[in-house]
């Protein structure tokens, strides 16, 4: 708990993520405050000779510098100093302002950049993970921390970062400025606003980070709730679950938002007592400085300068302490995020694009073994099988027997446990396996469809401007679906709605080999692929997949023995192991 609760080991985790060209940039954003304070420092300097000409002309005009000025000006008698003196006040807190504008939109805009950068970083890295890692996590989580926690890496921490470090250069500015006023007073304030500042900090970190904690996991339970109620939306409407669903929704939403509010409440709540005790230190200065020999019109210089540098002053304190609660109450989201940002990259994804490795005779599974974890069971025990090129092989077993996981060990998905997968006599691993991916197409029994256009959907990962249509209308009539489409109004323009909603499941899973075929690969792998179709479609569908030619390998994964009757080998999985190879006459006659 201490480890999670200390904050500057994670802004020291967050820095070392930030580029060298955005680190420039934060330094010559540092730069920038410091001008913006210098025209602070002089704009509430500046109200004594415009206080001091109101009040009393013939002091500031018999004054040295006074007598400077109106030398320089050409001016005669005390009244003329009131024009420039105001214009002078006048240019020097419009160009405050107009610095302190400009270096809200400079600090906003560094710092949305830096948070989309992370926000790319975060999901690239998600993207190259291994499969393996893919499946051991909660879609709704990945989601929440890629979306949520990492884009909003801007909000809630790098713009309040720095807001912290522009507005403690300003404070520190004001502050110097008002000592040199009235030091006691000044040091006063300095105290009483330290004290109350620093007792609420005391107060509320741990309740704050324990918000945070509170706000980042009912974030991934929201979406949780909104992924399985909408992506199951059928049986929703036909078991009329709506109510379930959005009780879990509420609950989750409810206590996220409780939390929010909670540290919401405590980032403004000290403004009051800032703002009360503000007024009380210049009403006191006030009484003080009238009971002096001049009066209050002596004292009027001094007084503004106090109640200009404190107007500028408690904003900024309250500014600075709400970006330390922001920080501090989504301490817990920061945290998700830098692991996500911690994870490891492969080598590949630096090499850009691999040559496919040679396949010219065989794949070999040597003696696999595979289990998802250590603690789990073993889903292979001890595959040894070759597989020629060019073969057409089906892959048969009860389910839950291992096929899928055979294959994507074959794909290079999943790495094994113990034994190997060997290409060509050449050991898959981590350093080829994108080499040999180049080789591989796959078509699951759930295609996953994008909510775009038919043509889009086939050519599945290509830029829209760089789709080759003459491979997409092949692609589809050997799928057995380019007369479905050209009867419809738009064709390959046709969108297919969110997963492909607007289309039959016969449709989503043709689309699907279309898309394998669009690849060109020449080893294809089927995993129940065909178990959307009609027997006849099927039929022309395994037709032409036989058709593809001497060089293509085809796995294919069927529950239905006739449906490998084209497959010159058949494997037989039970309980994680081989248990027979043969042709489709062998396997029929003895099935």
């Amino acid at each position: 708990m201490a480890a999670a609760n200390s904050l500057f080991p994670l802004l020291s985790r967050l820095w070392a993520h930030i580029g060298q060209g955005q680190r420039r940039q934060l330094f010559l954003l540092i730069l920038l405050m410091m001008v913006v304070a210098l025209a602070e420092m002089v704009s509430i300097g500046a109200i004594f000779p415009f206080l001091a000409v109101l009040t009393g002309p013939e002091r500031v005009f018999n004054h040295p510098l006074g007598q400077y000025f109106a030398f320089l000006f050409g001016l005669v008698e005390p009244r003329q100093l009131l024009l420039p003196i105001t214009l002078l006040f006048a240019v020097a807190i419009v160009l405050a302002g107009c610095m302190r504008l400009l270096l809200v939109w400079v600090q906003t805009n560094i710092s949305y950049a830096i948070g989309s950068d992370l926000a790319l970083d975060v999901y690239r890295r998600t993207l190259y993970q291994p499969y393996a890692v893919h499946t051991s996590r909660n879609s709704s989580e990945i989601i929440n921390g890629v979306y949520s926690k990492a884009s909003g890496i801007s909000s809630y921490v790098i713009l309040p970062l720095v807001t912290i470090v522009s507005t403690a250069t300003l404070v520190a500015a004001i502050l110097v400025t008002l000592i040199g006023v009235d030091p006691f007073t000044s040091l006063l304030a300095l105290a009483g606003f330290g004290v109350i500042y620093g007792g609420v900090i005391k107060l509320t970190h741990r309740r704050l980070f324990r918000n945070s904690r509170l706000v980042a996991d009912e974030a991934g339970r929201v979406i949780k709730s909104l992924q399985e109620g909408l992506g199951g939306i059928r049986d929703v409407l036909i078991d009329r679950t709506q109510d379930v669903y959005c009780g879990a929704f509420r609950k989750a939403d409810l206590s996220m938002r409780a939390a929010q509010i909670n540290s919401t409440f405590i980032a403004q709540s000290p403004r009051f007592a800032m703002e009360a005790l503000g007024m009380l230190l210049i009403a006191t200065l006030a009484y003080n400085l009238a009971q002096g020999d001049g009066g209050i019109v002596s004292a009027m210089p001094v007084l503004g300068a106090l109640a200009l540098g404190a107007q500028r002053l408690l904003p900024l304190l309250q500014q600075c302490f709400q970006a330390w609660s922001s920080i501090r109450s989504n301490q817990a989201s920061l945290a998700d995020t830098l692991d996500l940002l911690e994870q490891p990259m492969p080598e590949h994804a630096r090499q850009g694009d691999v040559p496919p490795l040679v396949f010219e005779r065989n794949i070999r599974l040597d003696d696999v073994y595979f289990r998802y974890s250590p603690e789990s069971d073993w889903v292979l025990r001890g595959v040894s099988l070759e597989i020629p090129k060019g073969s057409r092989v089906g892959v048969m077993g009860e389910t839950g027997c291992g096929k899928s996981t055979m294959l994507d060990i074959v794909m290079g998905l999943l790495s094994p446990t113990s034994g190997s997968l060997a290409v060509d006599g050449v050991v898959i691993g981590a350093e080829n396996g994108n080499g040999w991916q180049a080789h591989i197409a796959h078509v699951p029994q759930s295609v996953f469809l994008a909510d775009s256009s038919i043509a889009s959907n086939i050519a599945f990962g290509v830029p829209v401007d760089e789709i080759d249509m003459e491979r997409v209308r092949e692609a589809a009539l050997r799928a057995q679906l380019l007369d479905t489409i050209q009867s419809w109004p738009e064709q390959f323009d046709t969108r297919v709605g969110e997963r492909g909603v607007r289309l039959s499941g016969g449709q989503r899973q043709r689309i699907g080999i279309a898309r394998a075929l669009y690849k060109r690969a020449d080893v294809l792998v089927f995993d129940e692929a065909t178990s959307a179709l009609d027997n006849e479609t099927e039929r022309a569908v395994m037709e032409s997949i036989q058709a593809l030619g001497a060089d293509t390998t085809v796995l294919i994964i069927a529950h239905r023995l006739n449906t490998l009757n084209s497959c010159n080998i058949i494997v037989e999985l039970g309980k994680g192991q081989v248990a027979r190879v043969g042709s489709y006459r062998d396997i029929l006659s003895n099935s």
